[in-house]
């Protein structure tokens, strides 16, 4: 299968090379890096390196991935990755793996499903991943832990989904309308390393709660889109 890697990116020059250097490259056919106005040289080292640089002035990490998305040249898969070497590109078979064997069309990474570093991932992000997951849990019986950013997924079954959030709800939105139409959403567990540089939502008080609110109000308001409409919930596997 041919696999593409998107991999949003703002002033991430400190990280970019090493998560580049560690995809595993027999894997993959192309790596993307979508560049959101970074002035640190990132996409200028991130096409040093061989990656194929996308502009994206527009703001926010729904739209990069979006972006990325639609410039992708003829993938079977698609890999999101950030661009902080948080996770870690050499587990990117894991996610592989369960749909290059036929058992899922989308998989996530669960930064709660192995022995976490210590500090990688901040308490209160914690929390509001626990708390979204065990909403999702209770509303839609999916069986997740975590909205990490490091997943893959079929691209038929992701432009099927007609994914439209540009912001922080964006991977949200991919869990819920992935489930609701019957695709087979598996999580596995991946390992979570302290981020290279300063994190554009833990890291401030305005991206928490914008990335809260984002989460937690689509997650109400496709239950009760579901609701409405008559849209079965369709329980998640895990891996």
């Amino acid at each position: 299968m041919c696999v593409s890697v998107i991999i949003p990116t703002h002033n991430e020059a400190q990280a970019i090379a090493r998560v580049l250097a560690d995809l595993p490259s027999d894997l993959i056919s192309e790596v993307i890096v979508v560049d959101s106005n970074s002035n640190d040289g990132t996409p200028e080292l991130a096409a040093s390196l061989g990656a194929r640089v996308i502009r994206e002035p527009r703001r926010g990490y729904g739209r990069a991935c979006l972006t990325g998305l639609a410039k992708a040249n003829s993938p079977d898969i698609v890999v999101f990755l950030d661009g902080d070497y948080s996770d870690r590109p050499s587990e990117l078979p894991i996610l592989l793996d369960p749909i290059i064997q036929g058992h899922a069309d989308i998989t996530l990474g669960s930064r709660l499903g192995k022995q976490r570093i210590r500090a990688a991932l901040p308490w209160h992000q914690a929390f509001g991943n626990r708390l979204a997951a065990s909403l999702i849990r209770l509303l839609y019986g999916l069986r997740i832990t975590d909205l990490g950013p490091f997943r893959a997924g079929r691209v038929s079954v992701l432009r099927a989904l007609a994914l439209e959030e540009t912001t922080y709800g964006w991977a949200v939105e991919m869990i819920l309308k992935g489930a609701l139409s019957g695709f087979r959403v598996v999580e596995v567990p991946v390992t979570y390393y302290p981020r290279i540089g300063k994190s554009k939502i833990s890291g401030t008080p305005k991206g928490t709660v914008g990335a809260a609110w984002f989460i937690l109000s689509l997650t109400v308001r496709y239950y009760f889109r579901q609701r409405k409409t008559g849209i079965p919930g369709v329980r998640a596997t895990e891996s």
